[in-house]
């Protein structure tokens, strides 16, 4: 469950599968719970994305993992003569999230939506409680972090599509002229805080 890619010749064998699917389980438990208890009125599609996206971020799984003692149990599954690695490793912001979307994968399989949700959202909840009360500006985030290298973002509108009532944009933050994020939204700025989201989560690997 917590193989690196690295530590296997065989990349099925590490966690990258089941944290491909962690991440959709852990983004559908917490929508599954904010839609419910959020009023319609104050969250609408948007607010409720930048809450989601928020507590699902890369920052929010590495605190959840630290947590949960992942890093711990990382470290100590490295192969023999590896050690160090490991601990290396250990101490990688998008490592440790990957790990824990991967023991999310591998509760979903095991104990299938309800009772992996349920698990979910207890150990996020910290996580759910700052974002409804301290919510986070990934654009401005992301602009204060890359001040600090005198870099610049730009967001651009790579398409939109549907009905006029109902348009759906998809948005990239370029810096420098590279893409380091792509995101979709209902409005332009949902699509961007997305965006930001992702490049910030670029920057940290």
């Amino acid at each position: 469950m917590v193989t690196h890619s690295s530590w296997t010749e065989r990349r099925s064998e590490s966690y990258e599968r089941l944290a491909f699917l962690g991440d959709s389980v852990l983004g559908l438990a917490v929508t599954a719970h904010l839609y419910p208890v959020l009023e319609a009125d104050q969250f609408g599609a948007g607010e409720l994305s930048k809450v989601r996206a928020q507590v699902v971020s890369g920052r929010s799984c590495a605190a959840v993992a630290e947590r949960l003692d992942l890093p711990r149990a990382l470290a100590a599954a490295a192969p023999t003569g590896m050690e160090h690695v490991g601990r290396a490793l250990a101490g990688v912001e998008h490592v440790i999230s990957d790990a824990i979307e991967g023991v999310i994968g591998a509760c979903f399989v095991t104990y299938g939506f309800e009772d992996t949700a349920e698990a979910v959202i207890e150990a996020f909840a910290p996580e759910i409680e700052a974002a409804l009360s301290q919510p986070l500006d990934f654009k401005s985030a992301l602009q204060e972090r890359l001040a600090r290298d005198g870099r610049n973002v730009v967001y651009e509108v790579t398409s939109s599509t549907g009905p006029p009532h109902a348009p759906t944009f998809r948005v990239e933050a370029r810096v420098g002229g590279e893409t380091l994020g792509r995101g979709q939204g209902r409005s332009k700025k949902e699509a961007e805080q997305i965006a930001a989201r992702e490049a910030l989560e670029e920057l940290a690997e």
